[in-house]
């Protein structure tokens, strides 16, 4: 089977380094192998959405040297492919109307918040059934879909080795249909990947207990999962992910201010394990230096002094 990669931006913002690396990786991984590398814009969450992002998104990709195959997928132009699926999913009572907002799941813990997510779902709403939504809707009651968690499935990542996730933990039954009447980003990414043909999933590691979610659901699903990679994020000096209090790291602020896209795939090349040094290189000559494995074990700190040397010195 030819391997199937994808670069997934979200147009919630403008692409920075941190996002640039993960997309390195990604294609390089795909690539390197003779794959394909397929381009969706995931913008189903439509109130952070911004306007001309999707466009700017895909100009960065080309400046930094990555291409794809086939014409763009946009989220928002499938809804009635996350729609079919969601009423699998109710055909076979793996769902069920939630009314809880967060308030409630939070005012409902007993425990300490655990991960970035807050508190697990406590299951207030777990009692219904799919008929239930019918009376929900007479009454105007706005509910969203939860999946039942029966179980945590453990996966072997392609980088980061064997791991097993407790979802009773990590959020317990999840949304996959808002109360907006939009798909969740779980549902969506499966569905979209399934379709696509995607066999292998590179993104950040902060997205590592979301991989059982989407197991459970290509399981409910009837389709083969991609394989997945997560690999480490850029941090900033403070060890904290990239965010304007770093400065400003958009790609698009770097080509502005006359950085060449060789200057920084080097850097991220040699953030990366595949050089020695942090120089200028384009993207498709690292296609015989790439290794998935090579990539340190850690956060990338990205530093004013790195930015300096390829000619970028970001406002504070």
């Amino acid at each position: 089977m030819t391997p199937t990669g994808r670069l997934a931006p979200s147009p919630t913002g403008a692409q920075h380094v941190g996002n640039a690396r993960t997309y390195l990786v990604a294609w390089l991984h795909a690539r390197a192998r003779g794959g394909t590398v397929r381009l969706r814009v995931e913008d189903i969450d439509s109130p952070r959405i911004k306007p001309g992002a999707a466009e700017q998104a895909a100009e960065d990709l080309r400046w930094l040297g990555l291409d794809w195959d086939g014409g763009t997928v946009t989220q928002t132009h499938r809804l009635p492919l996350y729609g079919a699926a969601l009423e699998r999913l109710k055909q076979r009572e793996l769902v069920y109307p939630c009314t809880c907002t967060r308030s409630d799941i939070a005012a409902a813990a007993s425990a300490p918040h655990v991960g970035q997510e807050g508190p697990p779902y406590p299951g207030t709403c777990a009692h219904r059934t799919v008929a239930d939504a019918e009376g929900l809707a007479a009454e105007g009651e706005p509910f969203a879909w939860r999946f039942r968690v029966t179980d945590s499935p453990a996966f072997t990542d392609l980088y980061a080795g064997g791991q097993r996730i407790d979802l009773r933990e990590h959020g317990g039954d999840f949304v996959v249909w808002k109360n907006t009447g939009t798909p969740a980003y779980q549902l969506a990414v499966v569905v979209d990947d399934a379709e696509m043909g995607v066999t292998e999933v590179v993104r950040g590691d902060d997205l590592i207990p979301s991989t059982p979610r989407q197991l459970l659901l290509y399981r409910a699903l009837g389709v083969t999962p991609p394989a997945f990679a997560h690999v480490p994020l850029v941090v900033g000096e403070d060890g904290r992910r990239l965010a304007k209090r770093h400065g400003d790291t958009r790609l698009a602020a770097l080509r502005d201010a006359g950085v060449r896209a060789e200057a920084l795939v080097g850097l991220l090349a040699w953030s990366c394990g595949w050089a020695g040094a942090p120089n200028a290189i384009a993207a498709g000559e690292l296609l015989p230096q790439f290794r998935l494995a090579a990539i340190p074990p850690r956060p990338f700190v990205l530093t004013g002094e790195l930015l300096r040397s390829i000619g970028y010195a970001p406002a504070t």
